[in-house]
């Protein structure tokens, strides 16, 4: 018969199985940090090329596809040292199913190029497919930070895809303004996108910033503080304030889309701070973790052999009990000793309050995931139902909630609950 020890050493494997799957899942984002971000130089490299009918960044585009496609085979690799075999990984159902999604996109990439190459598309198609694989990426980090069951690791994914997220908005930013300015001409939907952008990407690095400290985030304030973001600065006001239909200096897409690069690059060292931050998280966990096991092991090896027989359990359990604590009665009707259910027992309450501890404080990291899951889903209903775009469906739900005085989480849910009562619903539908 299994002791309650037995099932603590049973716990602790599992604990021990989840992070060293973290480990791996870590590994993995740090792979897609470097993809994605190799993806978007090749992004605007392709944009450049495009746009200048094969005129210029022929060579930097092909660099860029040869550097792309080398990390791309280190994420399918990762890939494949995802357990999928088993279903024992937590939310392995979203997980696997944006993978799923990413690897088709990847399958597509030599054809995309190859139509880039050809001609063969605007750069605001090629853009696009770029920015949808890209995206798949990020939701692949994300699913990782909500399947995290460690509240120290799931704040660092919170964090890291949140600044992936910012980073990634700063490269379309990047694409934006230099559309616009090589236009020569102010257009007020590219400066309405811009603005959002902007705003954008504000939320991600402040969530972000909410949820990391130390060294990276004086890192970042660094970063944030160059003269990079000073120059950005000055030519998002030349461009966001021009009259609709105004003149802009053509010469200004040269050096924005340099002094948004310039901005990029400095990103991606911060990401790379937390990646390798992530990834020395769950080696110490995984040791500490470890070491516990081993302890646990050891002590249930210097346990006294001998079980007792189902009555004296019976009569232990309910005639020993102490303030009704159910751990304590349970170790009592393991059979030890009076000299070792002392120390038993504070293992098991010790579990316990570590567990719910856990639990407590990862409830609390998920809430930033939840509230992003919601507003999604808020913003692809009213896409669907009213014909809006992603940046006009965001807009109309922040107007709401600054004239209600609400949190955009709330006016969101409200316009989840509103759902069956949309044109093109079951009820609308029905009616």
């Amino acid at each position: 018969m299994k002791s309650a020890l037995e099932f603590l050493v049973a716990a602790k494997r599992c604990e021990i199985h989840g992070l060293d799957q973290l480990g791996v899942t870590s590994q993995l984002v740090g792979s897609i940090g470097q993809l994605v971000h190799l993806l978007q130089k090749e992004r605007g490299a392709s944009n450049i090329f495009l746009g200048s009918a094969g005129a210029r960044f022929e060579e930097q585009r092909q660099r860029r596809a040869v550097e792309s496609a080398e990390v791309e085979a280190v994420v399918r690799a990762r890939f494949d040292e995802l357990e999928t075999d088993s279903g024992r990984l937590s939310g392995g159902v979203r997980l696997f199913s944006r993978i799923a999604y990413v690897l088709h996109g990847l399958d597509a990439l030599p054809e995309l190029r190859a139509r880039i190459a050809e001609l063969a598309l605007s750069p605001a198609q090629a853009t696009a497919a770029f920015t949808e694989l890209i995206a798949g990426l990020l939701a692949v980090v994300f699913e990782a930070a909500d399947t995290a069951s460690d509240p120290v690791i799931s704040r660092a994914l919170v964090a890291l895809f949140n600044f992936m997220q910012g980073k990634e908005l700063a490269g379309q930013e990047r694409a934006t303004g230099a559309t616009a300015f090589a236009a020569g001409r102010a257009d007020v939907a590219l400066q309405q996108r811009q603005l959002h952008l902007i705003e954008a990407q504000d939320r991600c690095f402040q969530i972000f910033s909410d949820f990391t400290e130390g060294d990276i985030l004086a890192y970042w304030r660094t970063v944030e503080a160059c003269g990079e973001l000073a120059e950005l600065e000055r030519l998002r006001r030349v461009l966001c304030t021009a009259p609709a239909g105004g003149r802009l200096d053509p010469e200004l897409s040269d050096v924005w889309y340099d002094c948004s690069t310039r901005r990029i690059d400095g990103m991606k060292a911060v990401e790379d701070k937390l990646a390798a931050s992530l990834q020395f998280l769950c080696a110490t966990k995984s040791a500490e973790a470890l070491a516990d096991l081993n302890d646990q092991r050891a002590f249930l090896n210097s346990l006294a052999s001998g079980v007792p027989t189902p009555a004296a359990s019976i009569a232990v359990f309910f005639d020993k009990p102490i303030n009704g604590d159910a751990s304590q009665a349970l170790i009592a009707a393991d059979g030890f000793g009076p000299q070792l259910e002392r120390s038993i027992l504070d293992m098991v309450q010790a579990q316990s309050r570590r567990l719910q501890a856990v639990s407590d404080e990862l409830n609390a990291v998920r809430g930033a995931l939840n509230e992003r899951k919601v507003i999604e889903r808020a913003k692809g209903l009213l896409m669907a139902h009213k014909g809006l775009t992603e940046d006009q469906a965001y807009k109309l739900l922040r107007q709401t909630a600054m004239s209600q005085n609400r949190r955009l989480v709330e006016v969101a849910e409200a316009t989840l609950a509103l759902a069956d009562f949309l044109p093109g619903s079951r009820s609308g539908r029905a009616s």
